[in-house]
């Protein structure tokens, strides 16, 4: 079982980055897949999920409006959009696995910074 997230980086307030979560090694598409992401100092927090249908999706008060979580089940792919960056988005950003067992990535940075 593998999760690959991949898209991060540097960029500035008020910028745009699109990360993806690669799958394999299980049914992709039976699973709820979640996003988390984890600050320095801090403990995770939960970023939204997705249905494994992508027929529901919600997100944290402090992204929504902002970020959007979509997935390829045809390309075992899960995506976070993350739209007007702030500073107090960075962190570490983690794809979850949430189903019959549960599975993580090894997460990639996103600093947000002029």
């Amino acid at each position: 079982v593998q999760l690959v997230e991949s898209g991060g980086g540097l960029v500035q307030p008020g910028g745009s980055l699109r990360l993806s979560c690669a799958a394999s090694g299980f049914t992709f598409s039976s699973y709820t897949m979640r996003w988390y992401r984890q600050a320095p100092g801090k403990g995770h927090e939960l970023v939204g999920f997705i249905s494994s249908s992508s027929s529901t999706t919600d997100y944290a008060d402090s992204v929504k409006g902002r970020f959007t979580i979509s997935r390829d089940n045809a390309k075992n792919t899960l995506y976070l959009q993350m739209n007007s960056l702030r500073p107090e988005d960075t962190a570490v950003y983690y794809c979850n696995a949430w189903g019959p067992q549960n599975y993580w990535g090894q997460g990639t940075q996103v600093t947000v910074s002029s």
